[in-house]
Protein backbone atom coordinates (compact mmCIF):
# COMPACT_ATOMS: atom_id res chain seq x y z
CA UNK A 1 0.00 0.00 0.00
CA UNK A 2 3.18 2.11 0.38
CA UNK A 3 6.62 2.81 1.33
CA UNK A 4 6.02 3.42 4.63
CA UNK A 5 6.92 7.29 4.20
CA UNK A 6 3.56 9.45 6.08
CA UNK A 7 2.90 12.55 4.09
CA UNK A 8 6.15 12.91 2.50
CA UNK A 9 8.10 15.80 1.61
CA UNK A 10 5.26 17.70 3.23
CA UNK A 11 6.90 17.03 6.86
CA UNK A 12 10.08 18.57 5.31
CA UNK A 13 10.31 21.94 7.30
CA UNK A 14 12.47 25.17 6.41
CA UNK A 15 14.36 24.15 9.39
CA UNK A 16 15.52 21.05 7.87
CA UNK A 17 16.17 22.57 4.87
CA UNK A 18 18.82 25.37 6.39
CA UNK A 19 20.43 22.56 8.36
CA UNK A 20 20.83 20.71 5.51
CA UNK A 21 22.27 23.77 3.23
CA UNK A 22 24.38 24.74 6.02
CA UNK A 23 22.04 28.71 6.31
CA UNK A 24 19.66 30.23 8.64
CA UNK A 25 15.68 29.76 8.17
CA UNK A 26 15.59 33.38 6.93
CA UNK A 27 18.02 32.84 4.03
CA UNK A 28 15.95 29.52 2.84
CA UNK A 29 12.69 31.98 3.06
CA UNK A 30 14.66 34.59 1.04
CA UNK A 31 15.65 32.41 -1.37
CA UNK A 32 12.28 31.20 -2.00
CA UNK A 33 10.24 34.94 -1.73
CA UNK A 34 13.30 37.18 -2.59
CA UNK A 35 16.15 35.12 -4.26
CA UNK A 36 16.94 38.13 -5.96
CA UNK A 37 18.84 39.64 -2.40
CA UNK A 38 20.64 36.23 -2.07
CA UNK A 39 24.02 35.52 -3.78
CA UNK A 40 23.97 33.42 -6.99
CA UNK A 41 25.95 30.47 -4.68
CA UNK A 42 24.01 30.65 -1.60
CA UNK A 43 20.88 30.38 -3.75
CA UNK A 44 22.32 27.41 -5.61
CA UNK A 45 23.13 25.31 -2.15
CA UNK A 46 19.75 26.13 -0.52
CA UNK A 47 17.89 24.80 -4.33
CA UNK A 48 20.05 21.55 -4.09
CA UNK A 49 18.93 21.03 -0.62
CA UNK A 50 15.46 21.87 -1.19
CA UNK A 51 15.25 19.34 -4.26
CA UNK A 52 17.26 16.58 -2.34
CA UNK A 53 14.84 17.15 0.50
CA UNK A 54 11.72 17.46 -1.06
CA UNK A 55 10.79 20.24 0.32
CA UNK A 56 7.38 21.73 -0.82
CA UNK A 57 7.12 25.90 0.52
CA UNK A 58 3.70 26.89 1.74
CA UNK A 59 3.53 29.96 -1.23
CA UNK A 60 -0.24 30.32 -0.09
CA UNK A 61 0.76 31.19 4.01
CA UNK A 62 3.97 33.26 2.51
CA UNK A 63 1.75 35.24 0.31
CA UNK A 64 -0.69 36.30 2.83
CA UNK A 65 1.81 37.50 5.43
CA UNK A 66 3.50 39.03 2.79
CA UNK A 67 1.18 40.00 0.64
CA UNK A 68 3.07 38.37 -2.27
CA UNK A 69 1.54 35.44 -4.14
CA UNK A 70 4.97 35.23 -6.19
CA UNK A 71 2.87 34.53 -9.17
CA UNK A 72 1.81 36.99 -12.29
CA UNK A 73 -1.17 36.87 -14.49
CA UNK A 74 -0.22 37.11 -18.69
CA UNK A 75 -2.93 37.41 -21.06
CA UNK A 76 -2.08 36.79 -24.39
CA UNK A 77 -4.52 36.24 -27.41
CA UNK A 78 -2.93 32.54 -28.25
CA UNK A 79 -0.21 30.67 -28.40
CA UNK A 80 -0.10 29.49 -31.67
CA UNK A 81 1.26 32.44 -33.26
CA UNK A 82 4.94 32.08 -32.80
CA UNK A 83 5.24 36.07 -31.96
CA UNK A 84 2.83 35.22 -29.07
CA UNK A 85 4.82 32.30 -27.85
CA UNK A 86 7.95 33.46 -27.98
CA UNK A 87 6.62 36.87 -26.11
CA UNK A 88 5.75 34.63 -23.24
CA UNK A 89 8.59 32.16 -22.91
CA UNK A 90 10.84 35.68 -22.46
CA UNK A 91 8.30 36.85 -20.02
CA UNK A 92 8.24 33.76 -18.08
CA UNK A 93 11.69 33.41 -17.82
CA UNK A 94 12.44 36.49 -16.86
CA UNK A 95 9.91 36.61 -14.38
CA UNK A 96 11.11 32.83 -13.27
CA UNK A 97 14.63 33.92 -12.32
CA UNK A 98 13.05 36.50 -10.20
CA UNK A 99 11.27 33.92 -8.29
CA UNK A 100 7.69 34.11 -9.79
CA UNK A 101 5.81 31.96 -11.50
CA UNK A 102 3.60 33.06 -14.60
CA UNK A 103 0.22 32.06 -14.86
CA UNK A 104 -1.21 32.14 -18.36
CA UNK A 105 -4.29 32.97 -20.06
CA UNK A 106 -5.71 32.65 -23.72
CA UNK A 107 -8.28 35.89 -24.44
CA UNK A 108 -9.20 34.81 -28.40
CA UNK A 109 -9.00 37.96 -30.77
CA UNK A 110 -12.47 38.98 -29.58
CA UNK A 111 -13.53 40.94 -25.89
CA UNK A 112 -16.64 38.79 -25.51
CA UNK A 113 -15.51 37.57 -22.04
CA UNK A 114 -13.00 39.67 -20.91
CA UNK A 115 -14.57 40.87 -18.20
CA UNK A 116 -15.16 37.54 -16.63
CA UNK A 117 -11.29 36.33 -17.30
CA UNK A 118 -10.30 39.52 -15.48
CA UNK A 119 -12.58 38.82 -12.95
CA UNK A 120 -11.03 35.58 -12.38
CA UNK A 121 -7.44 36.14 -13.17
CA UNK A 122 -7.61 39.04 -10.29
CA UNK A 123 -9.48 36.69 -8.02
CA UNK A 124 -6.20 34.59 -7.63
CA UNK A 125 -4.74 37.91 -6.61
CA UNK A 126 -1.85 38.06 -8.75
CA UNK A 127 1.33 40.51 -7.75
CA UNK A 128 1.71 41.64 -11.00
CA UNK A 129 0.03 41.53 -14.99
CA UNK A 130 0.78 41.32 -18.68
CA UNK A 131 -1.90 41.74 -21.19
CA UNK A 132 -1.61 41.93 -24.71
CA UNK A 133 -3.67 44.61 -26.14
CA UNK A 134 -5.25 47.85 -24.88
CA UNK A 135 -9.15 47.16 -26.22
CA UNK A 136 -11.11 46.21 -23.50
CA UNK A 137 -14.96 46.10 -22.41
CA UNK A 138 -15.30 48.87 -20.08
CA UNK A 139 -16.21 47.15 -17.14
CA UNK A 140 -12.90 45.04 -17.89
CA UNK A 141 -11.06 48.46 -17.68
CA UNK A 142 -12.57 49.60 -14.38
CA UNK A 143 -11.37 46.44 -12.73
CA UNK A 144 -8.04 46.75 -13.80
CA UNK A 145 -7.80 50.22 -12.74
CA UNK A 146 -9.00 48.88 -9.10
CA UNK A 147 -6.82 46.35 -9.11
CA UNK A 148 -3.85 48.74 -7.91
CA UNK A 149 -1.18 46.06 -8.91
CA UNK A 150 1.29 46.33 -11.44
CA UNK A 151 0.51 46.26 -15.39
CA UNK A 152 2.10 46.27 -18.40
CA UNK A 153 0.31 46.14 -21.65
CA UNK A 154 1.74 45.21 -24.64
CA UNK A 155 1.81 45.10 -28.50
CA UNK A 156 -0.06 48.30 -28.80
CA UNK A 157 -0.13 51.96 -28.33
CA UNK A 158 -3.46 53.43 -26.54
CA UNK A 159 -4.17 57.32 -25.46
CA UNK A 160 -5.40 55.33 -22.04
CA UNK A 161 -2.89 53.14 -20.66
CA UNK A 162 -3.81 51.99 -17.33
CA UNK A 163 0.29 51.59 -16.23
CA UNK A 164 2.87 50.74 -18.37
CA UNK A 165 2.94 50.21 -21.49
CA UNK A 166 5.23 48.54 -24.14
CA UNK A 167 3.75 48.93 -27.74
CA UNK A 168 3.66 50.68 -31.46
CA UNK A 169 1.07 51.83 -33.80
CA UNK A 170 -0.09 49.09 -36.25
CA UNK A 171 -1.39 51.48 -38.18
CA UNK A 172 2.02 53.78 -38.82
CA UNK A 173 3.70 50.04 -39.30
CA UNK A 174 1.15 49.40 -41.83
CA UNK A 175 2.03 52.76 -43.44
CA UNK A 176 5.95 52.71 -43.25
CA UNK A 177 5.05 49.23 -45.91
CA UNK A 178 3.25 51.60 -47.86
CA UNK A 179 6.07 53.50 -48.44
CA UNK A 180 8.21 50.84 -49.05
CA UNK A 181 6.75 49.72 -51.99
CA UNK A 182 6.05 53.31 -53.11
CA UNK A 183 9.31 53.84 -53.26
CA UNK A 184 10.18 50.89 -55.50
CA UNK A 185 7.44 52.26 -57.56
CA UNK A 186 4.17 49.92 -56.76
CA UNK A 187 0.90 51.55 -58.12
CA UNK A 188 -1.27 48.78 -57.30
CA UNK A 189 -1.77 47.36 -53.99
CA UNK A 190 -3.92 43.87 -52.45
CA UNK A 191 -3.93 43.69 -48.72
CA UNK A 192 -4.43 40.00 -46.98
CA UNK A 193 -5.33 40.50 -42.69
CA UNK A 194 -6.40 38.83 -40.03
CA UNK A 195 -9.94 39.59 -38.69
CA UNK A 196 -8.43 40.66 -35.11
CA UNK A 197 -8.00 44.30 -34.29
CA UNK A 198 -4.03 45.16 -34.37
CA UNK A 199 -4.06 42.91 -37.85
CA UNK A 200 -6.90 45.16 -39.28
CA UNK A 201 -4.83 48.47 -37.92
CA UNK A 202 -1.77 47.84 -39.54
CA UNK A 203 -3.87 46.93 -43.36
CA UNK A 204 -6.01 50.54 -42.76
CA UNK A 205 -2.22 51.78 -42.16
CA UNK A 206 -0.89 50.10 -45.18
CA UNK A 207 -3.86 51.02 -47.95
CA UNK A 208 -4.64 53.85 -46.25
CA UNK A 209 -1.07 55.85 -47.28
CA UNK A 210 -1.39 53.80 -50.65
CA UNK A 211 -4.33 55.37 -52.03
CA UNK A 212 -3.33 58.54 -50.39
CA UNK A 213 -0.14 58.35 -52.79
CA UNK A 214 -2.45 57.95 -55.83
CA UNK A 215 -1.97 53.77 -55.69
CA UNK A 216 -5.18 51.51 -55.87
CA UNK A 217 -5.95 48.82 -54.08
CA UNK A 218 -7.33 46.26 -55.79
CA UNK A 219 -8.30 43.71 -53.41
CA UNK A 220 -8.39 43.77 -49.36
CA UNK A 221 -9.28 40.71 -48.02
CA UNK A 222 -10.27 40.01 -44.77
CA UNK A 223 -10.07 35.97 -43.27
CA UNK A 224 -10.75 34.30 -39.64
CA UNK A 225 -8.19 34.79 -37.00
CA UNK A 226 -5.49 33.69 -36.25
CA UNK A 227 -4.18 33.67 -39.45
CA UNK A 228 -3.47 30.11 -41.22
CA UNK A 229 -1.26 29.55 -44.71
CA UNK A 230 -4.20 28.07 -46.04
CA UNK A 231 -6.23 31.02 -45.47
CA UNK A 232 -3.17 33.27 -47.68
CA UNK A 233 -3.26 30.10 -50.47
CA UNK A 234 -7.33 31.20 -50.58
CA UNK A 235 -6.59 35.03 -50.32
CA UNK A 236 -4.17 34.85 -53.67
CA UNK A 237 -6.26 32.49 -55.71
CA UNK A 238 -9.35 34.45 -55.00
CA UNK A 239 -7.31 37.31 -56.22
CA UNK A 240 -5.94 36.02 -59.34
CA UNK A 241 -8.52 37.57 -62.04
CA UNK A 242 -7.69 40.96 -61.12
CA UNK A 243 -3.98 40.60 -61.13
CA UNK A 244 -3.68 42.03 -64.35
CA UNK A 245 -0.33 44.20 -63.44
CA UNK A 246 2.38 44.69 -61.44
CA UNK A 247 1.17 43.85 -57.43
CA UNK A 248 2.50 44.80 -54.23
CA UNK A 249 0.67 42.50 -51.22
CA UNK A 250 0.88 43.47 -47.66
CA UNK A 251 -0.11 40.36 -45.43
CA UNK A 252 -0.95 40.55 -41.93
CA UNK A 253 1.38 37.68 -41.06
CA UNK A 254 4.01 35.67 -42.42
CA UNK A 255 1.68 32.29 -42.23
CA UNK A 256 -0.68 34.76 -44.67
CA UNK A 257 2.44 35.26 -46.89
CA UNK A 258 4.05 32.10 -47.11
CA UNK A 259 -0.15 31.01 -48.36
CA UNK A 260 0.00 33.26 -50.75
CA UNK A 261 3.69 32.97 -52.22
CA UNK A 262 3.22 28.81 -52.41
CA UNK A 263 -0.36 29.77 -54.40
CA UNK A 264 1.43 32.32 -56.79
CA UNK A 265 4.06 29.58 -57.29
CA UNK A 266 1.37 26.69 -58.08
CA UNK A 267 -0.14 29.18 -60.83
CA UNK A 268 3.09 30.58 -62.29
CA UNK A 269 3.03 34.26 -60.87
CA UNK A 270 6.29 35.72 -61.14
CA UNK A 271 7.56 36.85 -57.75
CA UNK A 272 8.56 39.89 -57.59
CA UNK A 273 8.01 41.10 -61.69
CA UNK A 274 4.27 40.63 -61.15
CA UNK A 275 4.02 40.03 -57.90
CA UNK A 276 5.64 41.36 -54.54
CA UNK A 277 5.06 39.96 -50.88
CA UNK A 278 5.83 41.53 -47.54
CA UNK A 279 4.66 39.66 -44.53
CA UNK A 280 4.43 40.40 -40.53
CA UNK A 281 6.60 39.11 -38.10
CA UNK A 282 10.27 38.12 -39.17
CA UNK A 283 9.65 34.66 -38.38
CA UNK A 284 12.07 31.71 -38.72
CA UNK A 285 9.58 30.81 -42.11
CA UNK A 286 9.86 33.78 -43.89
CA UNK A 287 13.93 32.83 -43.90
CA UNK A 288 13.41 29.66 -44.66
CA UNK A 289 10.82 29.93 -47.40
CA UNK A 290 11.54 29.44 -51.00
CA UNK A 291 11.85 31.95 -51.86
CA UNK A 292 12.72 34.05 -48.86
CA UNK A 293 10.62 36.51 -48.64
CA UNK A 294 10.27 40.25 -47.26
CA UNK A 295 8.87 40.66 -43.95
CA UNK A 296 8.26 43.44 -40.94
CA UNK A 297 10.50 42.88 -38.04
CA UNK A 298 8.99 43.32 -34.70
CA UNK A 299 11.52 42.78 -31.00
CA UNK A 300 8.93 40.40 -30.11
CA UNK A 301 10.93 38.37 -27.43
CA UNK A 302 12.36 41.59 -26.61
CA UNK A 303 9.30 42.81 -25.53
CA UNK A 304 8.64 40.07 -23.44
CA UNK A 305 12.08 40.30 -21.49
CA UNK A 306 11.32 43.85 -21.22
CA UNK A 307 8.03 43.45 -19.84
CA UNK A 308 9.38 41.29 -16.96
CA UNK A 309 12.18 43.80 -16.08
CA UNK A 310 9.92 46.68 -16.01
CA UNK A 311 7.27 44.76 -13.54
CA UNK A 312 10.32 43.26 -11.31
CA UNK A 313 11.24 47.00 -11.15
CA UNK A 314 7.79 48.32 -10.01
CA UNK A 315 7.41 45.22 -7.50
CA UNK A 316 10.70 46.47 -6.22
CA UNK A 317 9.40 49.58 -5.83
CA UNK A 318 10.81 51.52 -8.26
CA UNK A 319 8.21 54.04 -10.16
CA UNK A 320 11.17 55.36 -13.05
CA UNK A 321 8.95 57.60 -15.41
CA UNK A 322 11.20 57.04 -18.15
CA UNK A 323 10.12 53.31 -18.16
CA UNK A 324 6.65 53.24 -18.09
CA UNK A 325 6.34 53.92 -21.50
CA UNK A 326 8.62 52.10 -24.00
CA UNK A 327 8.44 52.17 -27.58
CA UNK A 328 9.14 49.00 -29.44
CA UNK A 329 11.24 49.03 -32.79
CA UNK A 330 10.49 47.52 -36.30
CA UNK A 331 11.79 47.22 -39.38
CA UNK A 332 11.17 45.66 -42.80
CA UNK A 333 13.68 43.24 -43.67
CA UNK A 334 14.12 42.85 -47.75
CA UNK A 335 14.26 39.54 -49.35
CA UNK A 336 14.03 38.23 -52.81
CA UNK A 337 9.89 38.62 -53.20
CA UNK A 338 9.92 42.57 -53.31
Amino acid sequence: MGNGVRGGPSQVKITDVAAAAGVAPMTVSRVINTPDRVSPETTARVRAAIEKLGYVPNLIAGGLSSRRSRMVAAIVPTIAHPMFAGLVQSFTDGMREAGYQVMLALSGYDNDGDEALVRTLLGRRPDAMLITGAAYTPQAWQLLMEAHIPIVEVWERTSRPIDMLIGFDHAELGASVADYFLAKGHDRFAAFTAADSRALARTRGFTDRAREKGGTVIVSTVTPAPSTIQAGRDALRNMLPRLTGRTAVFCSSDQLAFGAITEARIHGVPIPDTLAVCGFGNFELSAASEPPFTTVNVAGVTTGRTAAEMLLARLAGDRGPARDHVAVPYEVVERTTT
